[in-house]
Parts: structure tokens; C-alpha cells; sequence
């Protein structure tokens, strides 16, 4: 009897949220990384092996309501066993006619969430690498381990999962990788029911 593919699921935290906040319109990231890589593997008779995922957070003292948001969102994964990944967000300052204006920028996650990608391919730890993004930069990993797959004479696979949107320009996954849509109805069975906003702080990062 063959053995069932096995799948690793990488989250590109930030992007998610976006793409669910576009296609969905829920305001904050209320999703489960765990269920919904559940509902993917089960949809296709993989098994799941891990579950990775990556974000930026602000700082404390640049944005605290979301930082403790995260802090405690982060340390539920933690208790689930998700492998996370964190680093603060940079802020950022340009001047317009109207005055300085500040925003945050998310730097370094994708870069390491590809190099976990390769790294995991080249140690045989997974069959298929499902990532939850849209992110097109990451259409250059598919070529990386597509090569992997080749040189090495075995079947390693990269997948991208992704909410559906009615808007065709958002209807598409990661360049070179197969794609996997999620649906409201999925994704509302996936949603975490706790609201972090109003979770007393654990220890901030």
C-alpha cells in the first residue's frame, strides 16, 4: 500500500490576512493555520506533517494594540505546535506635501520562508510544500524545487492555497506551483474563535 504524500504547510502570515481581508473582508486575522491546512490535506488525501508559520509584528511601543494581538495569537500557535517565525516589523517615515508620514514594512519573511522551503526539500522532510500566500516572489522557490526534484530523481511537489476572491485580477495562486482556492464557506469553518484583542498579554516577544 503506497504511502499517503506528505505535506508541510508554510503561512505567510501578513499576506494571508490580506488576501482573506480582499476577498472575504474580515478585518483582522482570524484564521486557524492548523484547521486550514487540515481541510486542504484532507481534501486531498495527503498527510500533514507540520505546520510553519511566518509573520511580522510591530513593536510594542509603535503599535500595541496589534502587538499584543499577535504576542497572544503567536503564542496559541505556540501550544498547537506550530513552528513561528517572527521578526518586528521596520518602520519607516517619507515626507509628502502634507507632512512626514509613517508606515511599517515587513522585511526578511519571505527570504526565510523560502530558504525553509529549500532547506526542508533538500532534507527530504516533506513531499508537497503547501503555502498559504499569493506572493509572487515566491514563484522563484517552485523553480528551486522543481531543479531539487529533477537532480534527485524524486517527486517533491509545491503548492499554493489561497481564498477565493469574485474580483478576477486576485484569483491567482504563486506562479509555477498548483493552486488551491478556499472558498468562504471553508474558510468560515477554519476561522479561530478567540479575539486576541482582548486577551490579557502573555509576554511580549
Amino acid at each position: 500500500m503506497s504511502k499517503l504524500p506528505r505535506v508541510v504547510a508554510f503561512f505567510d502570515g501578513q499576506n494571508l490576512y490580506r488576501c482573506v481581508m480582499a476577498a472575504f473582508g474580515y478585518t483582522y486575522p482570524n484564521y486557524d493555520p492548523t484547521k486550514l491546512s487540515q481541510l486542504i490535506c484532507a481534501k486531498h488525501n495527503w498527510q500533514l506533517e507540520s505546520v510553519r508559520f511566518y509573520t511580522g509584528i510591530p513593536k510594542p511601543q509603535d503599535m500595541p494594540f496589534w502587538n499584543n494581538f499577535w504576542v497572544n495569537k503567536l503564542a496559541n500557535l505556540g501550544r498547537q505546535k506550530v513552528i513561528v517565525y517572527k521578526r518586528y516589523l521596520k518602520k519607516r517615515e517619507t515626507k509628502t506635501p502634507s507632512g512626514v508620514v509613517t508606515y511599517f514594512v515587513e522585511k526578511g519573511i519571505d527570504v526565510r520562508l523560502s530558504i525553509d522551503i529549500i532547506r526542508m526539500a533538500l532534507k527530504g522532510e516533506y513531499d508537497i510544500a503547501l503555502i498559504f500566500s499569493q506572493d509572487q516572489d515566491l514563484s522563484e522557490v517552485a523553480d528551486e524545487i522543481r531543479n531539487i526534484s529533477k537532480e534527485r530523481g524524486i517527486s517533491i511537489k509545491i503548492a499554493s492555497a489561497f481564498p477565493h476572491n469574485p474580483d478576477p485580477s486576485y484569483r491567482r495562486g504563486i506562479n509555477k506551483t498548483d493552486w488551491h482556492t478556499i472558498s468562504k464557506i471553508e474558510y468560515d469553518s477554519c476561522r479561530d474563535p478567540v479575539d486576541y484583542h482582548k486577551v490579557r498579554t502573555v509576554k511580549s516577544p
